[in-house]
């Protein structure tokens, strides 16, 4: 672990107490055992980190990866369309019911999406973006519920629900296929911004979109 980020770690970390205590619901561990295990706090951070984002073409490299002639490549595309395109956290998309997607004045939305801190926001679909949406639930069947689920090595859909881990995963697998190491979830959505303000965004759109009370 030596050799990943602080912030990798403490995620992993966050992983690992979730995995902890779901084992502890389910009987396979004791109490005490588990209380041990997710007392291990993250590893402060000191000082601000500029952080990492794409620039267009990466942008356009990463959603290129996955093969969306299959089930599991469109979903992954749909993922990435969504972090890069809505500025959405991981756990906001793993979250996401098929009916907050919704039609508002003539454009598509997530409406009253619920973020950090108990804010209430809504969030614009760029038309690419919603494509994505309909091309993976026209492939899954889905129409209700959650958006994501997860996918059987077989390349079959389960019903169950994908985690804010698995999205993590999945932007982090995808980002070293075109030779960027490191790169999360989190990223895409701090790139969304930078591509919104290169293409003329103001402050104050950016700010809502990403549902921050300041930039």
């Amino acid at each position: 672990m030596n050799k990943l980020s602080l912030s990798t770690v403490n995620v992993r970390l966050s992983a690992m107490r979730k995995l902890v205590t779901e084992a502890r619901r389910n009987g396979m561990l004791g109490a005490e055992e588990s209380a041990n295990l997710t007392e291990v706090q993250n590893i402060p951070e000191k000082g601000t980190r500029l952080g990492n984002w794409l620039i267009r073409e990466q942008a356009k490299e990463l959603l290129a990866v996955p093969d969306r002639r299959t089930l599991k490549g469109k979903r992954d595309y749909a993922i990435q369309a969504l972090l890069v395109g809505c500025a959405l956290r991981r756990q906001e998309l793993a979250e996401l019911d098929v009916e907050k997607i919704q039609m508002r004045e003539r454009r598509w939305v997530i409406a009253d999406l619920r973020g950090k801190g108990g804010r209430i926001r809504t969030v614009a679909i760029p038309m690419r973006v919603k494509n994505a949406i309909d091309a993976w639930m026209t492939e899954a069947g889905i129409d209700e519920g959650r958006l994501l689920r997860s996918i059987s090595k077989s390349g079959k859909l389960n019903r169950d629900s994908l985690s804010d881990w698995a999205v993590w995963l999945i932007v982090e697998q995808s980002s070293k296929q075109i030779g960027i190491e490191h790169f999360g979830a989190h990223d895409l959505r701090r790139t969304c911004p930078k591509l919104c303000r290169k293409s003329g965004g103001n402050i104050e759109q950016i700010k809502f979109l990403l549902g921050h009370s300041s930039i």
